[in-house]
């Protein structure tokens, strides 16, 4: 008797295939070069040649400028370039035609998601680097190994909404304004709430947002005598964030533009 049973690949050799696929769609583009690197490097620049001006400027400390440049590189890059990439490849019909080979649904997703990762993590690598060399400034190797962590987990916090925002809306056009609206949101919340300029009100909501959250995070495991109820707080918020979102992202993402 003839087998006829379809034999699948290994499934290692499936998400290996689709992220060397992903990742050179990524390293060509020419916008996620911008957004993934050139966004943290140039606030780490400005804030660098602000603080030579005025000495007496320190923006929170160089911790802080630090966490917040890769805070605003995995903004831009989540919920522009991701989200975007994903909406226009569904679009085009590239989804779709994957879903039709070997390769189980939740790897073609997947690849794309670690390989932003891979990116996020190498963003966070020469902000890191190149903020200690701009801002003149050596952590403890704990201190390294902290803010490492907390980027990692603000990777994850800005890609589920990123997965959010292409879940709930199908349409290329909408994913672009409504990722830049709420990239403009965010970084204002983030700044102008945390200063207290909006008020009271304001600052604290800022402080509970993702982007707060997670400059709150960068600045507190640097100091980690002085962590609060607030900080725990902000952490717990930042793994809330994580699955409220992906579970959005998953449930309500369509593979079809229609």
């Amino acid at each position: 008797m003839t087998d006829t049973a379809i034999r699948r690949p290994p499934l290692g050799l499936v998400l290996r295939s689709l992220m060397r696929a992903d990742f050179l769609v990524l390293v060509r583009s020419g916008r996620t070069v911008v957004l993934n690197f050139a966004t943290p490097l140039l606030i780490l620049f400005i804030t660098s040649v602000n603080h030579q001006k005025n000495r007496n400027l320190t923006f929170g400390g160089p911790g802080f400028v630090i966490g917040m440049a890769i805070t605003y590189g995995l903004v831009s890059s989540s919920l522009i370039g991701y989200s975007a990439t994903v909406a226009r490849d569904r679009e085009v019909g590239v989804l779709q035609r994957l879903r039709v080979t070997p390769a189980p649904t939740w790897t073609i997703m997947g690849s794309r998601l670690i390989v932003q990762l891979i990116a996020n993590t190498i963003m966070t690598i020469v902000a890191l680097v190149a903020g200690s060399i701009v801002h003149q400034v050596v952590f403890t190797p704990l201190g390294y190994v902290l803010l490492f962590a907390v980027s990692l987990l603000g990777g994850a916090v800005f890609l589920s909404m990123g997965q959010a925002l292409v879940g709930l809306v199908r349409s290329v056009t909408t994913v672009n304004a409504a990722g830049r609206i709420l990239f403009i949101v965010l970084i204002l919340l983030g700044l102008l709430g945390a200063s207290g300029v909006l008020g009271d009100t304001m600052k604290n909501v800022s402080t509970w947002s993702p982007v707060g959250s997670l400059s709150q995070l960068f600045s507190a495991v640097l100091d980690l005598g002085s962590w609060s109820a607030t900080d725990t707080g902000v952490l717990v918020a930042c793994f809330a964030y994580v699955a409220v979102f992906g579970f959005i992202g998953i449930h309500w993402f369509r593979w079809d533009p229609r």
